[in-house]
């Protein structure tokens, strides 16, 4: 981008002079809060070896207000350098800031007064005022939408409340009527339509389910649920020191005024703000309902000084304005949410109301989820769903690692000690994700189909191996053992350089479609950025991606070609019918692999009619490739992979192939199966 006149202040003057002079940390058993008027440099950050410039800076509210104050006031040139149409405009969102002064402006857009869904960039701004990088949610062309809907607004509702109840919600009904959009995430911009429904999922959670509808032709596009759950562990973190107001509230007047509440297991509203004779809250036992608000509270607070001390963001909007916590939901609740709508999280109490989940890791989840939401916002479906459930994961690992409590020491394991299996093992685990019996331990082609607590597997994975590496090790007590899908060793650069270039790439790079390829690129970026090109940083990054399956090593890093196995014969597909393409694969000892090379070459006059599938020897489906109404490219000439690692390798394979609309024809021209 060419220079430009520079619209944006530096707001980091005053913190480079006392950068070195402070180093505040949260100390054992203690949630103790630094003033907000006194600006932090990590003391892990300034010795990580990083650029100190690229670091993320510390902005007061009043900073951070004056920079959105300056980029509203400059967004119609901002819009104008970027080349946007006539019936585009930018809506400033966020906006965060390196130490250097580099400045980086979330935006959503507009088109014609409409919002864009999927519209979303950042644009990375120099303290010189040069446009350095700009990061798209979509690059296809924002033009020629036509506004004019054909379908009413009530059918787009009728739809939206079928699509809910048939994954089991109860009490279902729009929350408010849809309102037209463009949606822009999945190809060619698209006029539809945007229903929010409410009501409660299959297990009591509130309900926010997004269903976008074709304005043209009634089809569903996408959903994706608002409502972002997560476990954890348990409410014994021991005595420690709560954030309160002098009038004997869990109101934390040192941290944005975080309010915790008591819903007395009720579902819905705000509940009662806790208070008492005196500052001592709980008992330590779950009969005692001022525990598990003390558990959620100090979790709050921990979670909160995470965020400031180490990353500089002050609060989960930046803003310095808390949110608060809800405990007690429901009779026998098993999970934890954050709601974007309510700005708060909130807690169930377990099986048999015994067991709250309030404890650290699960307060630092949720709370991530709301951060998640103030930045790049990735849509809680598909891959971007997982890597959303996957940065909460993160952080409540770096959180409990970081507030080093001495009755719940960090980990890399997720609801250890709340037993939801009933056998005392984990919910999840980020070494092995496999271990759980659902998360996948690296990503193929199919991941974004499958629910968002277990595609965030390969994230997790990804930061485990970054963190500490491949290969058995003990780490406070607990066994860990992570494999690689390449079989490859990966060399850990230490749990606080990872943690910084997730948080760098979440507020800087990522945006709300960004999939696994988009995280490995953002990634890459910022330790680039951080540690230069050369650095060991970049290599262990890039391996830790090819750990799980996402890119390939440098220098010749990679495996072996494999062995191939291929059909080159032609195979018509029928119109709205079904075919398949048979490979044998013989001589192959055991499973196939966790990444099978799936090469397919089909011919087609509009690629949007095609569902593929891989279909192993004993039936198992593995979904390459979706329809949509929208892609009307020809030809689907494309490498999967699959994680086959159940799948015996020896027998019948058939690539599958489903044209599930009229009027266009095509046939498989090759279809390959590559095992490493």
């Amino acid at each position: 981008m060419r220079p430009t006149p520079s619209r944006r202040a530096s707001a980091t003057g005053a913190l480079l002079a006392v950068a070195a002079l402070l180093a505040v940390g949260v100390q054992s058993g203690s949630a103790a809060a630094a003033p907000d008027a006194a600006p932090i440099a990590p003391k892990q950050q300034s010795a990580s070896g990083a650029d100190p410039g690229a670091l993320p800076a510390q902005l007061s509210p009043a900073q951070r207000a004056e920079l959105l104050r300056e980029a509203n006031a400059t967004k119609a040139a901002t819009a104008a350098e970027l080349g946007l149409g006539a019936q585009e405009k930018l809506v400033v969102r966020d906006v965060v800031q390196d130490r250097d002064g580099t400045t980086h402006t979330r935006y959503e857009r507009t088109y014609a007064g409409l919002p864009v869904l999927g519209g979303d960039l950042v644009v990375a701004e120099t303290k010189a005022g040069r446009t350095e990088s700009v990061s798209k949610a979509s690059t296809a062309a924002l033009k020629n939408v036509d506004t004019s809907a054909d379908i009413a607004p009530a059918a787009a509702e009728r739809q939206a409340v079928a699509a809910a109840r048939s994954e089991g919600s109860k009490d279902t009904a729009a929350d408010r009527a849809p309102r037209k959009v463009v949606w822009m995430a999945e190809g060619r911009p698209t006029l539809a339509y945007e229903t929010v429904v409410g009501g409660l999922q299959h297990d009591g959670t509130p309900n926010e389910l997004h269903v976008v509808t074709d304005a043209a032709t009634g089809e569903k596009l996408y959903e994706w649920q608002a409502v972002h759950e997560g476990t954890g562990n348990t409410m014994y973190s021991g005595q420690v020191t709560l954030g309160t107001a002098p009038s004997y509230t869990l109101t934390d007047t040192t941290r944005g005024n975080h309010k915790t509440n008591n819903l007395n297991r009720g579902t819905s509203g705000s509940g009662t703000l806790f208070s008492g004779p005196d500052d001592t809250w709980g008992d330590g036992t779950p009969q005692n309902a001022e525990t598990a608000g003390a558990d959620a509270h100090y979790g709050a607070a921990l979670t909160w000084d995470y965020y400031k001390n180490v990353h500089g963001r002050s609060g989960i909007r930046g803003d310095g304005v808390g949110a608060y916590s809800r405990v007690h939901y429901g009779n026998n609740y098993i999970n934890a949410f954050w709601q974007d709508s309510c700005f708060c999280m909130t807690y169930g109490d377990g099986a048999g109301n015994a067991k709250p989940l309030t404890s650290i890791d699960v307060a630092a989840h949720e709370m991530t989820h709301g951060v998640t939401s103030n930045t790049a916002k990735l849509v809680y479906s598909g891959e971007s769903g997982g890597l959303n459930e996957a940065t909460s994961d993160i952080f409540a690992a770096a959180v409990e690692f970081h507030a080093n409590n001495a009755q719940d020491k960090g980990d890399y394991l997720v609801g250890e000690k709340i037993d939801i299996n009933g056998d005392g093992t984990p919910l999840r685990y980020m070494d092995k994700p496999s271990k759980d019996g659902a998360s996948k331990d690296a990503w193929y082609s199919g991941i974004g189909g499958i629910d968002v607590h277990y595609s965030s597997g390969p994230a997790n994975h990804w930061y485990y191996l970054l963190s500490e590496g491949s290969g058995a090790k003990t780490i406070n007590g607990v066994n860990y053992d992570s494999p690689t899908s390449d079989g490859l060793p990966v060399t850990g650069i230490g749990r606080d350089k990872a943690s910084l270039i997730w948080f760098k790439a979440l507020t800087t790079k990522f945006n709300s479609t960004t999939n696994y390829a988009g995280a490995r690129t953002g990634t890459l970026a910022v330790a680039t950025e951080l540690y230069g090109a050369n650095s060991a940083e970049v290599k262990a990054v890039t391996d830790a991606w090819a750990g799980i399956n996402v890119g390939s090593r440098p220098g010749g890093g990679e495996p072996g070609p494999g062995k191939v196995f291929e059909n080159t014969g032609d195979v018509n597909i029928p119109d709205l019918g079904t075919v398949n393409s048979p490979v044998a694969v013989t001589g192959i000892a055991g499973n196939a692999p966790s990444n099978l090379k799936v090469d397919v070459d089909i011919k087609h006059t509009w690629r949007g009619d095609l569902v593929v599938d891989l279909v192993a020897p004993d039936g198992t489906a593995y979904r390459l490739k979706n329809s949509s109404g929208s892609d009307s490219a020809d030809n689907v000439i494309a490498t999967y992979t699959v994680n086959a690692s159940s799948e015996v390798a020896n027998g019948t394979w058939n690539l599958r192939v489903q044209d599930v609309a009229r009027y266009d024809t095509g046939h498989i021209s090759n279809f390959k199966l590559t095992f490493p």
